[in-house]
């Protein structure tokens, strides 16, 4: 990075810092992504026990992911509280059209605001990137409803630069892997239930500490599991015995098909038949 990058990243470091002050208080949406860890640690930089964590946790969101949060928070010394998310029980939910990222965090939203009004706390926030502005998220307009800030977007820091200012903070999380909720790995139209994602959870979490993967989203297409991997791990599947274990495992779990995108992740590649559809 030179001088003059350097110099925006730490633009932006203080504009951050500038809005969170200005808060006064507040809660953060927290998952444990590099997003959300992040604004954690600068809103506790700067807001010290004004700053509360709040996680959702449901069967939409794989355990470990709670476990590395709550690491996280108490790592970082922020007074963290897990509420239990309802949207599964939800019929719009279930449901599955293009708007289910809306519902849920909706959902979600209320519960957290519910947490910071009973603890004196005046904002509610979430680690949205400014790079988000550039896709198909309905549960930003579900923020937007609820007066949930994003301070990340409003200062333009982008993606990349959430991981460098990580970097530089020496958090844990600045080479995550991106993650999303279970329910993103089931076709649109395809409803939405425990054993599904039960069943997508567990492939991920084999294929993960099993092979090492560290960038993977198992697809559930009825009775075929479609897996994506970052593109630089493709390669780890081209051997026959690894090929013929992660086949058997996946059957285990209700799959009669298992199959590799040979495209590799893609970011909301879900989303993908919408856009051919012309309906986002």
């Amino acid at each position: 990075m030179d001088k003059r990058e350097q110099a925006e990243l730490d633009s932006k470091l203080r504009a951050l810092k500038d809005v969170l002050l200005g808060l006064g208080s507040a809660a953060v949406a927290f998952s444990g992504g590099v997003d959300s860890t992040l604004l954690l640690k600068v809103a506790h930089d700067v807001l010290g026990d004004n700053v509360i964590a709040v996680t959702a946790s449901s069967p939409v969101s794989p355990g470990w992911e709670l476990e590395q949060a709550s690491l996280l928070a108490k790592k970082m010394g922020v007074r963290h509280i897990v509420i239990q998310s309802k949207e599964l029980g939800m019929e719009e939910f279930q449901r599955n059209d293009k708007n289910r990222c809306y519902y849920c965090k909706k959902e979600r939203f209320k519960g957290i605001w519910e947490i910071a009004k009973s603890n004196g706390v005046a904002h509610v926030i979430d680690g949205s990137n400014y790079d988000d502005l550039g896709d198909y998220r309905p549960g930003m307009e579900a923020a937007k409803e609820l007066g949930v800030l994003s301070p990340m977007m409003e200062v333009k820091m982008t993606k990349s630069d959430v991981r460098r200012l990580s970097r530089m903070l020496a958090l844990p999380t600045w080479d995550k892997p991106a993650y999303a909720c279970l329910a993103s790995r089931i076709p649109y139209g395809q409803a939405i239930d425990i054993q599904k994602l039960n069943m997508i959870e567990k492939a991920e979490e084999l294929l993960m500490n099993k092979l090492g993967i560290r960038q993977v989203r198992v697809r559930h297409h009825g009775d075929t599991a479609r897996i994506e991997v970052g593109s630089d791990e493709r390669d780890k599947f081209f051997n026959t015995e690894i090929m013929d274990y992660v086949a058997r495992e996946l059957k285990k779990l209700g799959f009669t098909y298992v199959a590799l995108d040979l495209s590799g992740y893609r970011p909301g590649s879900m989303n993908e038949s919408l856009k051919l559809k012309g309906e986002i």
